[in-house]
Formats: C-alpha cells, structure tokens, sequence
C-alpha cells in the first residue's frame, strides 16, 4: 500500500508540474509585436524587403499598411481590419503582409504621396500594383473602417490578377 500512495502522490507531482510547465509557457509566449494590432494571428514580416522576398517565394501578393500610431484614421482602420475576420482570414492564408510605421525608399509605393493610412498590393512579380485603389481620388490608397467590403474586394483582386498575369 506504502508503494501504491508514492506512485500516486509522484503521478500528481507529475501532472501539476507540467499543467504549471504550460502555463508558464503560455505566459512566456511574447505578444507578436510585429503585429502593432493589426491581427496577432498574422505572420508579419519585419521589413519591405523581406516582405518582397517572401512574395516571389511563396507566389503570394505582399500586402503593405503604411500607418503611424499616433494617428486617428490608422487607429480606426487598425480597429476595423483586426476585426473583420474575413479580412484576418484572408491576410493570415493567401498574402505576405507587412505593417510600416516608417516610409520605404521604394518610390513606387507612394506613387500619390506618402500619407498614412494607406494599404497598396506587390504581386509576387515584385509589381507594385497602382490599380488596385481605394474608393478616393484624392488618396487613392487609403481606406475608411467603413471600407472593410471594399479592401476584401481588393484583397480578392490582388489575388485574381496572380493567376490571370503569371
């Protein structure tokens, strides 16, 4: 019996140590800062070059936020894209996505300016695709929160033209 109670007392040690060995891992596992907000269940690249890299290699579009923190409209848009889960979705399975809070020396991806927020598609040929804008003339790049129907509709055609161009 003696035998019986330490193998039972050693299986509970067993348990609670490793329930406490998850746990502390599951703290440990830092916030994914790449993310600033945008979808935490997104891989996010680090830089634009990666982020162009990654696009010839995986054959997916590259998808660039250009945002600030300290600005009203990214907060919103940042609000509503994380939000919307078809967006979040789409973002995590079919693109290479990268959020910048500083300007690229790539001009091309500020062909009207370089204002935030604004959302523009590379294609894996490494394009920068100027037609695919937003509903506003005046920044042709930049979406409103309530826009989230129309970036999906974007989102979508980034992925058509791949198919149709390569």
């Amino acid at each position: 019996i003696m035998l019986h109670s330490t193998l039972a007392l050693s299986l509970l040690l067993i348990a609670v140590t490793s329930n406490l060995a998850m746990a502390i891992k599951k703290e440990k596992r830092a916030p994914q800062t790449l993310s600033r907000g945008w979808g935490d269940e997104i891989t996010w690249v680090q830089t634009y070059e990666e982020g162009l890299y990654q696009a010839k290699k995986s054959n997916k579009p590259l998808m660039v936020i250009h945002h600030l923190e300290d600005c009203q409209y990214c907060q919103a848009l940042k609000k509503a894209f994380a939000e919307n889960e078809e967006i979040q979705e789409m973002a995590q399975n079919n693109f290479i996505m990268l959020n910048l809070m500083h300007e690229t020396t790539d001009k091309n991806l500020s062909p009207d300016g370089q204002y935030v927020p604004r959302i523009m598609f590379v294609d894996p040929s490494l394009t920068v695709r100027a037609d695919i804008t937003g509903r506003y003339s005046n920044r042709l790049y930049t979406y409103e929160p309530q826009d989230m129907l129309f970036l999906i509709e974007n989102m979508k055609k980034a992925l058509r033209l791949i198919q149709t161009e390569l």
